[in-house]
């Protein structure tokens, strides 16, 4: 047996075979009119995407068998999108495969950087690349393919919509004003002082506003509040803080000041408020300083009162925003 190693020999590029386009004019305007057609279809469903976002509710819903009750304004975004860039996409892959030049080509290895002679060829490739595609006498398949993108490329400008209405002062501002009675959540049930006992802790809103049935969902996310009672010489605060209390009972924003989670843990033996998001942690005796984590202001608090009834009241709003921090915000 040889030892020699046989070279296997270049076989070469296949003998090149005509497309049905390339030989029968009808069948390359047929192939003409399915590309078309497909950006005629990316068009449509870009049409489809901007009219549902600009004239479907966005919580409107229909009953799709085997799928359930499915929200109409999101599926027509995703499928009008989705069909825009897909159609564009079948469209120019139709497009190669039928009417553009399909001849064998071998390009030779180089370096990384073209030298100036084939940068110039490059050009002149693609100039002739352009015109062996058709662009300059199939018109029908520029203009379709035009109206594509353009509609296309309109779609994220939609999207700018969304980065307003700008806030105002919603988000400085809360629902609580003066005398608005502090009510159990859930249950809206005005609260008396005698309702808490020592250590005891509660969430509140402020009373529903006449007319309205219920907190929104945003509202409880600015307007939450606890309660939060302990013994009057407990605390070490300034006199216009303590002015703030009543019996022993303070009142602080259920809001976190670093990232807007709720402050839902109480350590009654510490006096602490513990946020569980990034464990910052508050001193109820020292007007919710912080005194832990990454938050950086403490919760603010609410001055609270009795009225007539002896029912637990707001004295003023809050005197500064709650949550976390945003540009506009002062301090």
């Amino acid at each position: 047996m040889s030892n020699e190693i046989e070279l296997i020999k270049d076989p070469g590029l296949p003998e090149h075979k005509l497309r049905q386009s390339d030989v029968d004019p009808k069948a390359a305007d047929r192939a003409e009119r399915q590309v078309a057609i497909l950006f005629g279809l990316s068009s449509l469903g870009t049409i489809v995407f901007i009219y549902s976002y600009l004239y479907i509710p966005v919580d409107r819903f229909i009953f799709i068998p085997l799928m359930g009750d499915q929200n109409l304004h999101q599926l027509l975004l995703g499928l009008g999108f989705a069909a825009a860039l897909l159609f564009i996409g079948l469209g120019a892959v139709h497009w190669a495969k039928t009417l553009m030049p399909d001849h064998e080509v071998i390009a030779h290895r180089h370096e990384l950087r073209s030298p100036d002679s084939d940068r110039e060829a490059f050009v002149k490739t693609a100039k002739e690349g352009a015109t062996a595609a058709g662009l300059g006498r199939r018109s029908l398949i520029k203009r379709s393919l035009g109206l594509s993108l353009g509609l296309v490329g309109l779609s994220p400008i939609l999207f700018l919509g969304d980065l307003g209405p700008t806030p105002g002062n919603a988000l400085k501002t809360t629902s609580w004003k003066a005398g608005s009675r502090l009510v159990t959540d859930p249950g809206d049930r005005p609260i008396r002082p005698e309702d808490l006992e020592i250590g005891a802790v509660a969430q509140t809103l402020p009373e529903l506003a006449p007319g309205k049935d219920h907190h929104s969902l945003n509202d409880i996310a600015k307007d939450a509040v606890l309660l939060i009672r302990l013994r009057p010489e407990e605390f070490n605060l300034d006199a216009e803080r303590l002015s703030w209390t009543y019996q022993g009972i303070i009142a602080f924003s259920k809001i976190c000041s670093h990232m807007g989670c709720a402050v839902a843990l109480y350590e009654q033996t510490t006096k602490h408020l513990l946020c569980p998001c990034h464990q910052s942690t508050f001193d109820v005796t020292r007007a919710a300083k912080v005194i832990f984590g990454p938050a950086a202001r403490p919760l603010p608090q609410l001055a609270i009162t009795v009225d007539a009834e002896g029912f637990l009241i707001a004295q003023a709003p809050f005197n500064e925003p709650v949550g976390p921090s945003f540009w506009e915000r002062s301090a």
